[in-house]
């Protein structure tokens, strides 16, 4: 067996309604004997729905100064991390809790980073470039889909609208807190992508060309697909479900544990120029490009993607050559997204051909994403599965 490391958040509570506690579960933290400022960074869709009303509450009650940073975006932008670090050490913040969806988590995560830190943004791009300490960090994931609230990874758009990561195990937070009461009032359409987005993560890591691929993810991929593949459908037409919601939730953090070790490719390296020259959220950038990347990769990874299918659609006849069971997989993924409501196109999403050309030359500037895919990527072949998911 090859070397290889396994890093992920070293606390993870999983709590219906939990977030209604949250005051109790920082105050037993080191930090709050001393300081009990806290930054609490969300998006101003989450304010308006009232949903972290319980949790800031809770933390009031346990007399914690909380400053809240509501002007998170989706494909958040550094500009807006670089903001929020302003106020912080302004507000000599000594704790800060992330909660929402993935892009209120990776902000949280570079804020808690810098807050701390003299560090330069532009320095701690990259992987294992981010150096130093960070303060505090707390996650609350409010969707089933980014397993943000497990990875060391945060994704900011540039000045350029390039997407740049910042990837070290500094980032991971202190305590990921698993509250599906959260999850209970998405939109079924926003419970489809950000689910079929998971997916894609645990899909990724099994099949990652990374030399840091692991048993460990590979087992946490295969026990994501478990439960995310049982309970999609029920979780999109059925939302009040609260064991599917848990279910939706746990399996998008093991999907986030296993692609934070055994790190995702292709897919999310298309995926990204989507969402940041066409403002497509994150999971349904991803929808829209696995099948052809999948057959694009399937020369490479029929074996592998044959293993995963059963673990998605259990019906799936497995009597076959891995071939013919690969492509039956990416028939049903397919089809799944129809069932799910989700667009069945880039076109659908205001892409044409015209647009081809930026997209698969931005999707080449995400090396760090492209060297883990099964099969090496030339600019033509992004081109062309662009082409092939209009």
């Amino acid at each position: 067996m090859t070397d290889f490391t396994f890093n992920t958040t070293p606390s993870i509570r999983q709590s219906f309604g939990g977030a209604a506690r949250l005051g109790e579960l920082l105050e037993n933290l080191p930090f709050a004997q001393d300081s009990r400022n806290a930054l609490f960074v969300t998006d101003p869709g989450i304010v308006k729905l009232d949903l972290c009303a319980p949790a800031l509450k809770s933390l009031r009650d346990r007399g914690f100064n909380v400053t809240l940073f509501d002007a998170v975006e989706p494909d958040p932008k550094a500009t807006t991390v670089l903001a929020a670090v302003e106020i912080a050490k302004a507000s000599n913040i000594a704790c800060v809790i992330g909660f929402g969806g993935g892009s209120s988590m990776d902000v949280a995560k570079v804020i808690a980073l810098l807050a701390a830190s003299d560090q330069p943004i532009e320095a701690a791009y990259g992987v294992n470039q981010a150096t130093g300490t960070r303060l505090p960090l707390v996650l609350v994931p409010t969707t089933a889909g980014t397993g943000s609230e497990v990875t060391a990874v945060s994704i900011l758009t540039t000045g350029t609208e390039e997407k740049k990561g910042i990837v070290s195990p500094i980032i991971l937070p202190d305590i990921a807190l698993l509250d599906a009461k959260l999850t209970i009032g998405l939109p079924p359409h926003i419970t489809a992508a950000t689910g079929v987005d998971a997916m894609v993560h645990a899909i990724e890591a099994y099949t990652s060309k990374s030399p840091n691929n692991n048993p460990i993810s590979k087992a946490l991929a295969l026990q994501a697909l478990d439960l995310l593949g049982a309970n999609i459908r029920t979780a999109v037409h059925d939302g009040s479900n609260i064991e599917a919601r848990e279910n939706m939730l746990l399996g998008s953090m093991l999907a986030g544990q296993a692609f934070a070790n055994s790190p995702v490719a292709a897919v999310h390296a298309l995926a990204y120029p989507i969402g940041s020259l066409f403002h497509v959220p994150h999971g349904l950038s991803n929808a829209l490009v696995l099948a052809e990347v999948m057959r694009f990769n399937s020369s490479e990874c029929a074996t592998a993607y044959a293993e995963l299918a059963p673990h998605v659609f259990p019906d799936i006849a497995t009597n076959r050559s891995a071939e013919a069971i690969c492509d039956d997989f990416i028939q049903q993924l397919i089809q799944l997204n129809v069932d799910l409501g989700l667009e069945k196109g880039l076109r659908q999403v205001g892409i044409s051909d015209s647009n081809l050309d930026r997209l698969a030359s931005d999707a080449m500037n995400q090396t760090r994403l492209l060297v883990n895919n099964p099969r090496a990527v030339t600019l033509q072949d992004a081109r062309q599965i662009y082409k092939a998911s209009l």
